[in-house]
């Protein structure tokens, strides 16, 4: 397929394109929507996506581009359907105008508008029911072609208890790799120089270009810097904000205020940076003594590990490094669940399911993802950087297990372990490499 630019009259090649798990759930929803917006953060592919259904494109990141469009936003909604609108929030009132072309005409598959942040200046009407926002994200391991997966969410959600079986060849030290490389896929390239340079150049974007970009200006670029490698050592831990700010300004008698740091967090939200996973809080059973905050990751744990400088060599020895974050096991620990974070939440936006975490305040108890479908029946996964599972890996599921009784549909490890099966108790043993849709 080839895409012309309405604007420059370019022809952009659609030759290579490699279908992620986001397609099939934008394939549903265009047929019956009239517009969609693809949200998440720069450079994993959202223009690409979008350009593989569309006929018209506006680039609103192109200067010559966004003058035309401010001077007549008309142009916007005329062309040959679907309509691709890219990075949309550089002209906040394109959501409006889309929106008032879907009341003239709802249509099905005539827009997609494409973000990459919340805009400085939001819409003057919510777009709710008119554009219906889709989350994307990096690469999972399944996208990156690392194998072939053999066990699927979707079927784990329909508690059928099936049938875990598949082998795979990838080691540790393969999960390293992609940890470090990452899953956007301009910058899947080999460790090298090359990549430390080109993800320190998207590190500086948000700094320099992105927070001013989305209406925050920063006055200390180098306090926003350690308070980002704070929150990256806080990965996949619960530890207050409180507790980040503070590592974020280790030795430093005077702390900053909470309306120092708080913008920061929410400015990278808004960039769909910071990637938290809530707490489940559910309401229908005994379980009331649990945990409301959230746990922390970036969208993409390459991210993490760039920002604490640590190389591979340096997680697989079980080294840490960065601000002083108390954190349950390794760093290495730490940022492969938050890999499989990813993994997780790609995968439950395909069956219509969002993911939370579950640990009580005491902190006895603790289940890295809750994966929970409408009906507000689960899936409970546990992440363990081993090949082996024994019962002491499984005990925080068998509690759950009593606790909710037929509301856990199932429940597994994710191993980095060769071989998936089902234990004798019934708890599914999958390798992350072998986790799919």
């Amino acid at each position: 397929m080839v895409l012309l630019d309405a604007m420059s009259s370019k022809i952009v090649s659609m030759s290579g394109y490699l279908r992620r798990t986001v397609d099939s759930e934008l394939d549903q929803l265009m047929s019956e929507l009239a517009a969609v917006s693809l949200d998440g953060p720069k450079g994993i592919g959202k223009t690409s996506t979008a350009c593989q259904r569309g006929e018209t494109y506006f680039e609103l990141d192109a200067p010559a581009t966004l003058e035309v469009v401010r001077a007549d936003p008309s142009r916007l909604v005329t062309g040959k359907e679907p309509i691709v609108i890219d990075e949309w929030q550089r002209f906040p009132s394109s959501w409006d105008v889309v929106r008032r072309a879907v009341d003239a005409n709802p249509r099905p598959g005539r827009f997609i508008l494409t973000g990459s942040a919340s805009p400085k200046s939001p819409p003057t009407h919510s777009g709710a029911g008119r554009i219906v926002s889709v989350r994307m994200r990096p690469f999972t391991l399944a996208e990156r072609q690392v194998e072939q997966p053999t066990v699927s969410m979707s079927d784990l959600l329909t508690g059928s208890k099936p049938v875990i079986q598949g082998t795979t060849s990838i080691k540790l030290e393969d999960y390293v790799t992609e940890i470090m490389v990452g899953g956007f896929p301009a910058m899947r390239m080999p460790l090298s120089r090359a990549h430390r340079a080109t993800l320190d150049g998207y590190l500086n974007r948000i700094v320099d270009r992105d927070f001013p970009e989305a209406g925050r200006d920063v006055r200390k670029p180098d306090a926003l810097k350690r308070w980002m490698a704070a929150y990256a050592a806080a990965t996949a831990t619960a530890a207050s904000f409180e507790t980040i700010r503070d590592a974020a300004t280790s030795g430093q008698r005077e702390k900053p205020a909470k309306t120092t740091t708080i913008p920061y967090r929410e400015t990278l939200e808004r960039l769909w940076i910071v990637d938290p996973i809530p707490a489940w809080l559910p309401t229908n059973n005994q379980l009331t003594k649990l945990t409301f905050g959230p746990k922390h990751h970036l969208a993409d744990p390459a991210l993490a590990a760039r920002l604490l400088g640590i190389s591979a060599e340096a997680l697989l020895d079980g080294k840490s490094v960065g601000p002083p974050i108390p954190r349950e096991g390794t760093l290495l620990g730490c940022l492969f669940e938050s890999l499989m974070a990813l993994n997780i939440r790609v995968f439950a936006q395909a069956s219509e399911a969002r993911v939370n975490h579950l640990r009580t305040k005491q902190g006895d108890r603790e289940i890295d993802f809750i994966v929970v479908r409408p009906d507000q029946r689960i899936l409970a996964l546990e992440v363990k950087l081993s090949q082996v599972v024994n019962d002491n890996d499984v005990r925080h599921l068998h509690w759950l297990a009593k606790k909710i009784g037929p509301d856990l549909l199932d429940a597994a490890v994710i191993t980095t372990g060769p071989d998936a099966y089902r234990r004798a108790d019934g708890i599914a043993v999958i390798p992350a490499a072998l986790l799919g849709p």
